[in-house]
């Protein structure tokens, strides 16, 4: 794992890979006059069919324009070097201008446009080109950087073609899908795989869960679709991963059914609405199972229930395994994430667990995530602030709310209020990452941890 981890090179666009799309039409609902389409499952697959059964020509012909190519001006001063000036009469304090590409998506006839957030990230100025090389200025609606996903929008006199969302959770491994973009500067690009795998996490903090596909991608292709045979976005190319930063098999999207709820979140309420089913633990394996004395393989193993959240109230334990939610199976961290990321704020999910040996299925109301804490062998943890980022001057990490657990309760007064930085050496960037790290391992096993204490005092400790 560790060889294969060491020629990962996840390339995220602007310079990567640039694909994207996204296509919405809420049922009856609309924003700013703007309806995104969804599409129905009621097909016929094609799943074993081999290449030279599939006709891929009607999706490609309706997917080269919806998708565009987006520029991203970046202007930044060039600071003073006195040594540079001397010998060489450089100037500092002068513009200089850079030019970065990829790919989007249009979602709505009005002309809002999905990408990926690297795509357009610092940018001073972005252009949008269309299929028929019209080119629009565009403006930056919203972004969601946990899931690289960006939200632009372009004014036109005519009604633009769009993208319909398809159904990213009813995607099948094997199933053919279309990758299209603007690799290397090359327009509307179409390329063809299978889908290889979902659910798939590369990211340290565990939030992504991507498709992964051999359709090729390259730098260029990020912020574009990923479709299936009936030209239906299923999913934004983000990333590639590859021992030279070029494509070598394995490329991943962020699935549609995420992206649209980002979407529409950006739309209605400017921000992203991210719901919380409260547990925390570990997915299970053999190595798990043998340790936790359980014979299930499969599935998320709870080992604490959050305060305050749905799953608290709902009556879920420590010791529950959840295998279900709705009718998605969940065979581990990711697909619980995937699924739950996919929800808002007070939605009901349906959630199938495993509880001495016997199934049910519990409802539970997802909480808005920043109303849940995080609790680890006596330790109460929340997200920062926007205060606490300021005061500290630190961009990542999570609080010590309280603490319960004897052993350390002499050491109270200093801990309560300090920011945990990294666990053994992993920097921390979110409770959900803390929360995955600590349940991780064996009770009796201890962590390293980096905190700055209230007095701003850098410490390190055992939990």
């Amino acid at each position: 794992m560790n060889k294969f981890s060491s020629l990962l090179v996840v390339s995220l666009l602007s310079g990567t890979i640039t694909l994207g799309a996204y296509k919405l039409l809420f049922d009856n609902n609309s924003f700013s006059g703007s309806k995104l389409s969804v599409a129905t499952d009621s097909y016929a697959r094609n799943v074993n069919l081999g290449a030279e059964n599939s006709d891929f020509t009607n999706a490609a012909e309706n997917a080269v324009h919806y998708v565009v190519h987006v520029k991203n001006v970046t202007v930044s001063e060039i600071p003073s070097n006195p040594i540079m000036e001397y010998f060489y009469g450089y100037r500092g304090g002068q513009q200089q201008t850079q030019v970065g590409t990829g790919s989007g998506v249009i979602i709505s006839e009005d002309g809002y446009i999905v990408t990926n957030n690297h795509v357009i990230q610092n940018a001073t100025e972005l252009e949008v080109t269309l299929n028929n090389n019209k080119s629009y200025k565009a403006k930056l609606v919203g972004t969601d950087s946990k899931m690289d996903i960006a939200l632009l929008k372009i004014t036109s006199d005519e009604k633009l073609p769009y993208a319909t969302f398809g159904n990213s959770d009813t995607m099948r491994v094997g199933e053919w899908v279309l990758a299209v973009g603007n690799p290397y500067n090359l327009n509307s690009t179409v390329t063809a795989g299978i889908v290889s795998a979902k659910a798939r996490n590369l990211s340290k903090d565990g939030i992504q869960s991507f498709i992964q596909t051999d359709a090729a991608v390259n730098p260029g292709n990020s912020g574009g679709a990923l479709v299936n045979t009936r030209g239906e976005l299923v999913g934004i190319n983000t990333m590639i991963s590859s021992p030279t930063g070029s494509y070598a098999g394995y490329s991943f999207a962020v699935p549609s059914n995420i992206t649209r709820k980002i979407i529409e979140d950006l739309m209605e309420y400017g921000n992203v609405q991210r719901g919380a089913l409260g547990v925390e633990g570990r997915e299970l394996n053999s190595i798990a199972s043998k340790d936790l004395g359980i014979k299930q393989t499969q599935g998320f193993y709870i080992n604490s229930v959050s305060k305050k959240s749905g799953a608290e109230s709902a009556g879920l334990k420590e010791g529950d395994i959840i295998v279900r939610l709705d009718n998605q199976n969940v065979n581990g961290f990711s697909d619980l994430n995937s699924y739950i990321n996919s929800k808002r704020p007070n939605d009901v999910v349906q959630v199938g667990i495993i509880r001495n040996g016997n199934e049910k299925t519990i409802p539970v109301r997802l909480t808005k995530k920043e109303l849940v804490n995080v609790d680890y062998k006596g330790f109460e943890f929340e997200d920062l602030d926007s205060t606490d980022k300021k005061r500290f001057r630190i961009s990542e990490g999570v609080k010590i709310k309280d603490i319960s657990n004897e052993e350390y309760l002499e050491y109270a007064e200093v801990l309560k209020g300090s920011i945990i930085l990294s666990i053994d050496g992993n920097k921390i960037s979110s409770m959900d990452q803390a929360s995955r790290l600590l349940n991780s391992k064996s009770n009796n096993q201890k962590f390293r941890v980096e905190l700055i204490t209230q007095r701003g005092e850098r410490l390190q400790m055992f939990l």
